[in-house]
Formats: structure tokens, sequence, C-alpha cells
């Protein structure tokens, strides 16, 4: 690394920082904390990626969406309900205890629970051992996508987050935006333990002496997470050589990084939707499908795509993008501020409205911008909208309580299927199911709850990729919210950092079989 201090090493230095010139000691620097180290509270990426290092899932992606053993070193499927799973022997958790299908049957329960994840775990009945080694898991009926939901089974230590802690409190208890014991003390089998953590100063973490994984390439050691929420000085630390990756790159700045001596951009083609959602609940007017219509055509998804975003994304018209099944290609952006206006008139609002409107400013790509240009096309149609800005931490919990009438969210399908979007964002919201728990527009449509619900039983491909693209088609006709673009990925690295190997598509980079060399 560079030798000398610059205003950023100072930042960092403060942060009680050292930059340590092993090549397996690491620092890297990103746009955002996770909220929490319990694995089961936010459902998020910053979250997913925590998840990665601390624990372990049962199965995960390859870079090519191919699913490869984790936990799990196999599993067969049993009868049209029942897929069976052979677990790992030998493995330990950060606290020592041995992990076993005990551990499994605690975790899927604990996530059938969480606000956040029993939704995606819906389908399932129940997880019943069947040895120490072995556990069954159960579908309420025929389900094409078991392997795809265990990616976010990520066993959790029963014994350590059992019993009560010295002031009386339940040790599993799983608290939104609070503290818990689940949220400060970890004890997974992941690749790394936790070493100490100051929320929005830095994660420190330290390689899992006794981790299973013993093919694993991963020579990181001692690794350090710092949140820098601006691009530009994101960038500039990691040519300064204070910091040996980042993420992301702005597309403003990855000119930067490409012409820049010892480092290099590494990018990926992202499936990420942006998405505005209009809250009929705080807002009567976002009720009538003329008024949802008239927002989607006055706003320039392609303009954005190409000023904002530099071309680093893929404009958007429907949640699922092309390669996924359910993707329909016959929708197309609808942009024409003319017929926007006129579908104002005809809803009675010629003369407009005032609305409120929250966005994060460090949490997708360009967030705060693409929230500021969707302001100014509004205006067009005589919406004047009260923007607030505000970092993801705070952002979430707002949020979650669905206080603004337009808000901005952005998915990535946790399956990597095209339910997954209409199931957190556009079904209806039950709090028993957890459907529709990130749907901040209130949007309900009988029709389409059950066409999703219907899909997530056809185990014939065709026709279920059928069922999702009407499912997308009434999403469109409804106006149900404001798709914007699939958001690309970049990440830039020092060029010893082989950031190549362990980024991937869905944003949270197996960094646990990252490579330095010397």
């Amino acid at each position: 690394m560079k030798k000398g201090l610059n205003k950023i090493t100072t930042a960092l230095l403060a942060a009680g920082l050292a930059f340590s010139a092993q090549a397996a000691d690491i620092t890297i620097a990103y746009d955002a904390d996770p909220v929490s180290m319990d694995p089961h509270e936010q459902i998020s990426g910053a979250t997913l990626e925590m998840s990665h290092l601390l624990f372990d899932p049962l199965v995960r992606w390859t870079k090519d969406f191919e699913i490869e053993p984790r936990l799990a070193k196999s599993w067969e499927r049993r009868d049209e309900n029942t897929v069976r799973f052979q677990l790992r022997q030998g493995v330990k958790f950060h606290s020592g205890n041995e992990f076993s299908a005990d551990d499994v049957v605690w975790t899927f329960n604990r996530l059938k629970a969480s606000p956040d994840f029993k939704a995606i775990f819906e389908p399932f009945s129940a997880a019943t051992k069947v040895d120490k080694y072995t556990v069954d898991l159960v579908t309420k009926g025929p389900f094409p996508l078991v392997l795809n939901t265990v990616t976010y089974l990520f066993p959790m230590d029963s014994q350590h987050y059992s019993g009560q802690t010295a002031d009386g409190k339940d040790k599993a208890a799983l608290v939104k935006h609070g503290s818990s014991f689940a949220s400060t003390n970890p004890s997974g089998t992941g690749p790394f333990t936790l070493k100490s953590r100051q929320q929005g100063v830095k994660v420190e973490y330290q390689r899992h002496a006794d981790y299973w994984d013993s093919e694993s390439n991963g020579n990181v050691q001692n690794m350090t997470l710092v949140p820098i929420k601006e691009d530009a000085t994101r960038v500039a630390a990691l040519l300064a050589g204070d910091v040996d990756f980042i993420k992301p790159v702005s597309p403003n700045d990855q000119r930067r990084v490409k012409s820049a001596d010892g480092v290099k951009l590494v990018t990926e083609s992202g499936t990420r939707i942006i998405t505005f959602q209009l809250n009929q609940d705080s807002f009567e007017p976002f009720k009538d499908v003329r008024v949802r219509q008239a927002i989607n055509y006055a706003v320039n998804q392609d303009g954005i795509v190409k000023r904002i975003m530099r071309g680093f994304g893929t404009t958007a018209s429907q949640q699922t993008p092309a390669g996924y099944v359910g993707h329909n290609a016959d929708l197309k952006p609808r942009y024409d501020v003319k017929k926007a206006q006129a579908l104002m008139a005809e809803a009675g609002y010629e003369e407009g409205f005032k609305i409120s409107m929250i966005a994060p400013n460090n949490r997708y790509v360009n967030d705060f911008r693409i929230a500021e240009a969707v302001k100014a096309m509004l205006a067009r149609i005589n919406i004047d909208v009260d923007l607030k800005t505000m970092p993801v931490a705070q952002y979430w919990p707002e949020f979650d309580k669905c206080a603004a009438d337009m808000l901005m969210v952005g998915w990535h399908s946790d399956t990597e299927d095209a339910a997954n979007f209409s199931e957190f964002l556009t079904m209806t919201r039950s709090e028993e199911t957890g459907r529709g728990q990130y749907n901040c527009g209130h949007y309900s449509n009988p029709e389409l709850d059950e066409l999703v619900e219907s899909a997530n039983l056809e185990t014939d491909g065709e026709k279920r990729g059928k069922m999702l693209q009407q499912a997308e088609k009434i999403l469109y006709d409804d106006a149900a919210f404001v798709p914007l673009h699939w958001q690309d990925l970049a990440w830039g690295a020092r060029n010893n950092v082989g950031a190549e190997a362990v980024v991937n598509a869905m944003d949270f980079p197996y960094l646990g079989d990252l490579v330095v060399n010397d």
C-alpha cells in the first residue's frame, strides 16, 4: 500500500483501522453496514453477505447459477413432498459446539417465524430430524424450488442461541431494528468469526481456525469492512492504496478505476430490479389505476439508464429479468408525457397534487440521483414531490413502516426465480404468511395472488412460465408499481486480489474463498 497520510487515510485511522502489508490481511470498503448480525432480522444484500461470512447455507449458488453442496453434502427426493438432506459430519460452530440435524431443524423453525423470511419458507410444512446427520424437508405440496429456497437456510448454533441472557431475555429472540442477543453474538459455521463491530464505523472478521472447508483456497486471515457512503470517496480510497477491495463502483467512477495503475474493475450483469412503490394506503389517489399509469408514463426509464447509470443497467418494464422463467417479452417501457397528462386529467387530477417520497442514499447504485430525477419527471405532470433521502441504516426502519407515499426498493430474487419478486413486492400483505412483506404499495389483487401461488405448485416448467408471464401482465396493466431498471454490478480491487473468482450476480461475494496474492 502507498505510504503517507491523506484525508481518507486519516479518516480510516480515526476509525481504528491499521493497514497491513500482509497479503492475507485486507480492508474492504463498501457502501453500507448490515443492520444486524442476526441472519434472520432483515432480508437484504448486506445481511446475506454477512451470512456467507459467519454462517454457511445448506447449499449455495455457483457463479453459473448451479447448486453446489455446503453443509448438506448430498440430497435426494423421497417423494413429491419430501427431500432428504445428508449433512456434513465433524463441522464445528464458532462456539465449539458440534453442528447436527438439531441445528437445521431449530433454524428452519426460526425462519418460519421470521417476518422477513417466512414467506420464502411458506411452501414448507416441516423439517424433520431423521438421525444426527439427516434431515427431511417436507413441503405442503409439490414444490419445484426446494434447492433454490434452502440457499437461504444458514444453520444457526441452536445451543448457543438457546436459553436466557443474564438479564432474563430470550437468546433466540428476533428483534427488528433493535438490540438482541442474536443481533450481537453470532455463532455460525462460516469461514470467519466476528472480532468486533462498531456499526457505521467498521466490522472486523478473523479466519475461523476450525473451518470445515479445507478445499477452499481462501487465504484471508483478517478482514476489515469499513462503510464509505460516498461513491467517489470509496474509489479514492482504493486508488490511494488505503483499501484493497470496494463495492460498488458507481458508473460515474468506473473510468477512473479502469485507467488507474495497480487496480482493476470487475463487473457482472445484474438481475436486481430497482423500483418505486405507490402507497395506496397513505395516499388515496394512488388507488386509481389511471393515476398509477400516469406516473409510469411520466417516468423516462431509458433516460435514467443512459444519463444517470451511464448505460450500466437494463431498462425494465416488469419485475422479471430476461433469462428468468416468467419474463414477459411483450411488455415494454411506456414513456409518454402527453399520455401521462391525459390520464391525470381523466382521473380528475389535471392540477396535480403533492406527495412524499423516500429513498436511500447508499444502498443502490446512484439511488438518490435516480430519486431526484424521478421527482423532476413527475413535476411535468404537476406532481409536487417532497423527497427525503437517508442512509440505509435509517432507511429500512422507515421503509418497514411504509412511511411515505412513494418509496424506492430494489429486489434481487432470493430464489433466482420470478415468483419471488411478487411474493415479497406485489402480493397482498399478510402477517400470517409473510407474503407482501416489502409491498409498501399495499397493492392487492386476488387474481395475482392465486396465480403466483398456483405457479409455485406447478412442476411443469412450460406451464409455470406462462403463469408467471401472465402475472407480470396483470401487474403491468394495473401499474402496480414503477419499474426502473435492472442494476448491473461493479467492484474495484487491487490487482493482487482475486475478486473475479468470488463475485457473483447475487451481489454477495463469497469472501471466504477470496485469494490475495503476494
